[in-house]
């Protein structure tokens, strides 16, 4: 948020918006003048009303739907269909304009249609921040709508509750919070009133609670800083609308290349004008002739059919778990050659599971993952595990310290009628179920065993939490969980086994710090155990209690662990040249190692572990410092919204295609920004999913590495149809210049060329949607984003089709008229002719490099329906009269269509060894 100054009729110039945590209490009371016994009274409520206004985000502007959908024909392309639709009007030629009219219209529709689901990220936040609020007014609790907030209210909190606005820390309890939406932190937070530093980073203030966080334990009052557009949310509204969401690759490339073709086409079609005024032909006939060159050599299929196509990809990346909310994403996609991925519900379970146990001094290690509680735990040095029945006997140890875990515990461990598992409370404590769970000890039972007397609850200023019950044998044990640092304060003695007897011995410090210090370097979220038996018939207790004279049991090591998938999707997604950066709000330690194990790749330390840059270094560092680290550095750590898409845009100064996944609020801006946002379905948030382009239904990194290989799938398949219809276009366009220059009849009326264009790019074009992946379709690296949409090869072979076409279509135009045949019945041998070429060349583009045999004659049966259409619609167009008078054809004989036949195999035949020449100097490269 940028810094500025409160303004008020009151003294508040010491105070700067975001440094809160950085001032007293007592100062902050002075600042907002307010009485903390008795709150802010009505006159002073509306007087800062009317200064600050409702504790509401401000919406954006939106453009009208009208306007939307009038944008959707700002392309080069249309404005050529346009304006040719117009002139074919203004000539009579109805049917030529219906058509060309009906396709701007038909993908202008589609285009609005998805456009129209579009961001609505500010909405999403708007409803994010609707709720209750109790404050203290007048000296009494009154609950009121939370956008009656005012800075200097004083709020109370309770477990549950929603945070209503930025909120300074006066009293806690026990508070914890769960931040995840917007800092990324993957377990609650504990709350406490001190004063921090000045560089705290937003993720580690302590002594702030921020609107669209909840508290999830314990209870507090504090004072409210910040409303509305003013809190760290609004700063993100406002990042939100003002960052600038880039073109696509697919987009730019067709912008260009619609540009070129229409400099190209005007230009030709002008000269061609031109040329015919000055060899004094009459200017209605030059005329009509230019506008039959521009209809030639405009591709109409080409918006309609790629907007198809796109949608075609839509649905099948939806069976791969990939909801896309804008059609350029498919493509983008495959053009990707970064991944930014958050680490908590994407690379990981989001489900916190211990995976290591020290009792005694015996490490044991934890099989299975999440709250499932499936697995077992073993012994490092034996191959004995829970399995066995006696596993607990033999380690009284181990099952001491699973005990303290379930029954010092508030969380619930529970299974719904689908068989999944869940956990109510706090996500640490569920690891503890859980892990005692796998060597069969349930809350249940131990309850019944243990029953609990009294309980401390946690503290964040004790940092630990202990329970009192009564054993089997009638005794009381206390039984504590905590931080190390508290427990360690307090223990005496501890387990240890010696000689293969676990006894207890003095308490050694630094025993301990080494075990948990081993727990602790393998990113595990260390958490201590022990006990005290109490003399006596007890039934409640107090923090004196344990204050000295614990044994130290053990220590759980805990971890949001990676999905077991996830490493095998990162793995391809780097042999297809894709790099893959782990973008997180979570701690460094944890972040890489979660990294190590999924192998990422970027730099490293020295001790060969991956270096994580944390958010506190990013923001000492300059952006060109940031763009050359962003460039090697694989794992960023404890990051703010604004340094997520820093980061984003530092990678795209290298001309990197980034596609951005996240959750929570803090993840929205940089979503926006990237080149693909991707959100997660189940853990997102409305903001997020409202601000990316595609929606994880399963939020698994791997629906990513599918979602990049159906992209790349799409991409090549529409290039296969760009391949495929431009030869079709340009040689229509030099039929017609031609006959121009040489005062002859036209071969094609423009009726045909509109027939000849929409019809083959609907049922044969499109077909090509349907191609399936190709084998190397994840091997190869990702496309230059400044590489052109036809690389010289394609070109080449574009002019190399498109003059072949030109010369059968030209010669059997004339050889007809030279045998007698009508103009009619010539036009319709040419437009035969094409159609046939285009049709066999069909199966030359199913592959643009390898001969057809290397996908599959019968890999694509949609290429057969199509054929059989085309050829349907051809034999119609062509027999039936009432089609002869629409579309000005004549019946074809038998020889006729046989000799269309011949050259367009001709024509196959020589795409083919071009081909296979081609592929053969390739490979010589590449083994030279």
């Amino acid at each position: 948020m940028t810094p500025h100054t409160i303004r008020s009729a009151y003294d508040t110039s010491s105070v700067i918006s975001g440094t809160f945590h950085t001032q007293s209490i007592e100062e902050l009371y002075a600042a907002f003048a307010v009485d903390p016994a008795l709150g802010l009274n009505h006159h002073e409520v509306e007087k800062r009303r009317a200064q600050y206004g409702y504790n509401i985000l401000t919406p954006p502007k939106r453009q009208p739907a009208w306007f939307r959908f009038l944008v959707q024909f700002h392309q080069p392309l249309v404005y050529i269909l346009l304006a040719s639709a117009a002139i074919t009007v203004a000539l009579g030629e109805w049917i030529d304009a219906s058509v060309i009219f009906a396709v701007v219209l038909v993908n202008s529709l589609i285009g609005f249609l998805q456009e129209n689901k579009a961001i609505q990220a500010i909405d999403a936040l708007l409803h994010s921040m609707k709720t209750t609020a109790t404050v203290r007014r007048h000296g009494e609790k009154v609950l009121i709508d939370a956008i009656d907030l005012v800075p200097g209210d004083i709020v109370l909190l309770a477990s549950g509750d929603k945070v209503p606005a930025d909120i300074r820390i006066i009293h806690a309890r026990d508070v914890q919070a769960d931040e995840s939406a917007l800092t990324g932190e993957s377990v609650p937070v504990a709350k406490s009133p001190h004063v921090l530093p000045n560089d705290t980073p937003l993720a580690d203030r302590t002594n702030m609670l921020y609107a669209s966080s909840s508290v999830t334990y314990g209870s507090c009052t504090g004072l409210v800083v910040a409303t509305g557009n003013a809190t760290e949310v609004g700063a993100i509204s406002h990042m939100l609308t003002t960052t600038t969401k880039i073109e696509t690759p697919l987009t730019r490339k067709l912008k260009s290349f619609s540009s070129a073709l229409l400099y190209v086409i005007v230009s030709v079609a002008t000269l061609t004008f031109a040329l015919g005024i000055w060899q004094g032909r009459p200017a209605l006939d030059m005329f009509l002739a230019a506008v039959s060159l521009m209809v030639g050599m405009i591709p109409e299929g080409l918006p309609a059919t790629i907007t198809i196509m796109l949608a075609i990809g839509v649905h099948a990346m939806a069976q791969r778990n990939a909801i896309i909310r804008k059609l350029p994403a498919v493509e983008t996609l495959g053009s990707v050659t970064v991944v930014c991925s958050d680490k908590t519900g994407t690379l990981t379970e989001n489900q916190m599971t211990v995976q290591q146990v020290n009792a005694a001094g015996i490490v044991f290690t934890v099989s299975g993952l999440g709250y499932t509680p499936q697995g077992h735990i073993t012994r490092a040095s034996s191959s004995a595990s829970s399995l066995d029945s006696s596993f607990l006997a033999q380690h009284q140890a181990l099952e001491e310290v699973l005990r303290i875990g379930v029954l010092c515990n508030d969380s619930i461990l529970t299974e719904d009628t689908q068989g999944r598992w869940s956990i109510k409370g706090d996500p640490t404590e569920g690891a503890l179920l859980v892990v005692a769970h796998k060597a069969s000890m349930t809350r249940l039972h131990m309850e019944e065993q243990f029953p609990r007397l009294d309980t401390i609850p946690f503290e964040s200023a004790y940092q630990y939490m202990a329970t009192l019950h009564r054993a089997p044998s009638g005794e009381c044990v206390i039984y504590v969980k905590g931080s190390l640092e508290a427990l360690s304060e307090r223990c005496s003695t501890m387990l240890r086994e010696i000689d293969g007897v676990v006894q207890e011995i003095p308490f050694d410090r630094d025993t301990v710090a080494t075990d948990t210090e081993q727990l602790a370097s393998q990113g595990l979220r260390t958490l201590a155990f022990a006990r005290k038996r109490v003399a006596g018939d007890i039934l409640e207790i107090s923090h004196r209690d344990v204050l000295s004279g614990l044994t130290f049991v053990g220590i759980q090591g805990m971890i949001d662990p990676p999905r077991e998938e996830v490493k095998g999707a990162i793995q391809q997604c780097h042999e297809a040249g894709i790099s893959v950066k782990m973008i997180t709000g979570d701690h460094a330690t944890t972040a890489s190692v979660i990294a190590r194990q999924i192998g990422l790749r970027g730099a490293t330390r020295q001790d060969n572990s991956l270096l994580a840059i944390t958010g506190a270094e990013i923001a000492r560092m300059s952006e060109e410092e940031l763009f050359e680290q962003a460039r090697h550095v694989a794992v960023f750590a404890r990051v703010s919204p604004e340094q997520k898409l820093r980061i984003v845009e530092a990678l795209q100064h290298h001309n990197h295609i980034v596609a951005m996944t996240g959750d929570g609020v803090n993840d929205a801006p940089a979503l926006r920004k990237a080149d693909v946002g991707i959100a997660m379905g189940i853990s997102g948030t409305d903001v997020a999913k409202d601000a990316a382009d595609i929606v994880l239904a399963d939020d698994n990194f791997v629906s990513i590495e599918a979602a990049i290989e159906e992209g790349r799938t799409v991409f090549g398949n529409l290039m296969k149809f760009i391949v495929w219809t431009i030869p079709t276009n340009l040689g229509e366009g030099m039929i017609v210049f031609l006959s121009i220059m040489l005062m002859s009849s036209l071969p094609m009326l423009p009726i045909h060329v509109l027939w000849i264009n929409m019809s083959t790019a609907l049922c044969l074009g499109l077909m090509l949607a349907f191609e399936p992946k190709e084998p190397d379709v994840m091997k190869r690296p990702p496309r230059r984003p400044d590489k052109p949409l036809l690389t010289l090869p394609l070109v080449m072979r574009t002019l190399f089709v498109g003059t072949m076409m030109f010369a059968a279509g030209y010669g059997i135009f004339h050889w007809h008229l030279q045998h007698g045949s009508s103009e009619a019945l010539a036009r319709t041998a040419t437009m035969t002719v094409f159609i046939l070429i285009e049709t066999l060349y069909l199966f030359n583009c199913r592959s643009l490099v390898y001969p057809l045999q290397h996908v599959g004659y019968w890999s694509n049966r949609w290429i057969f329906v199509g054929v059989g259409m085309m050829l349907l619609l051809q034999t119609i167009i062509i027999h039936v009269p009432l089609m002869n008078r629409l579309f000005h054809t004549q019946p074809l004989s038998l020889q006729d269509w046989l000799i269309a036949l011949a050259i367009s195999c001709v024509v196959y035949g020589a795409v083919a060894v071009e081909k296979r020449l081609r592929l053969r100097a390739m490979h010589r490269r590449h083994s030279s």
